[in-house]
């Protein structure tokens, strides 16, 4: 999410530099074109940067805490709370601004974790991942399911996948998708050299529940007729199975 945040401020900066150059300022074209990218760039761009003068703001005080001066230390300790209750909700509105829409509001998601390049050791690393975000879980106060797993003889996971259940759940651990890396010395490996060992992660929004009204009017019914005579052949038929139709999409 920082990172993400980090390139968005660096284009929003050279876009800034663009629009004072005289080059694209000549470009009636450009320049437009330019200043519609920069005006929609601007609230998030400005909050990240508040986010960054509080968390310096917040390092700085966090100093002063620990200073010998008992004045200092206790002016630090009166403004620390406040300046980390902004930056907090600084970073909830930064979350909110950067993901929008309705499933950032997702309370529940699901997490599939799947050992890459790396044998038994890939495995055991999808296993410290699958440790890890289910920490986290914990200290959140979010409710964890093992849905499906594939562990391996050494204690890792081929695949697992994870239900996870909680506010912001969905906001906080999509960033988490794609693939992972880790440079280490395996449980697996005697001689004690390095290796590399891979892990993807995949999250999705869990899917809600919707209820639908169907009418008589909106669907076709269509009844299969099985035989019951001997040798294949038609003599009593009855209606064995049906299949509804929906007339609007042709859903079956």
């Amino acid at each position: 999410m920082r990172e993400m945040l980090e390139e968005k401020l660096a284009r929003f900066q050279e876009l800034e530099r663009m629009m004072s150059d005289p080059a694209v300022m000549s470009d009636s074209n450009r320049m437009a074109s330019i200043a519609r990218e920069h005006g929609s760039m601007a609230k998030l761009a400005t909050k990240y940067r508040l986010f960054k003068q509080l968390a310096k703001e917040v390092t700085e005080v966090r100093e002063m805490a620990e200073s010998d001066d008992p004045d200092e230390r206790e002016l630090a300790e009166a403004e620390l709370p406040d300046l980390k209750k902004r930056r907090e909700k600084l970073w909830e509105e930064l979350l909110d601004a950067t993901v929008g829409g309705e499933d950032a509001a997702r309370s529940r998601c699901v997490m599939e974790i799947r050992a890459g390049t790396g044998g038994d050791e890939a495995a055991l690393f999808a296993r410290d991942l699958y440790e890890m975000y289910t920490r986290h879980a914990e200290m959140k106060g979010w409710k964890t399911e093992v849905m499906d797993a594939h562990p391996t003889e050494l204690g890792g996971f081929k695949e697992i996948i994870v239900g996870f259940a909680g506010e912001g759940c969905y906001r906080e651990l999509q960033y988490e998708s794609g693939g992972h890396r880790v440079q280490r010395v395996p449980e697996t490996e005697a001689k004690g050299r390095v290796h590399t060992s891979a892990a993807t992660v995949a999250v999705l929004p869990e899917p809600e529940d919707v209820e639908v009204d169907l009418k008589p009017d909106d669907y076709e019914v269509e009844r299969y007729a099985a035989s019951s005579g001997p040798g294949g052949q038609h003599v009593n038929k009855t209606a064995s199975a049906i299949r509804l139709i929906h007339k609007g999409t042709g859903l079956v």
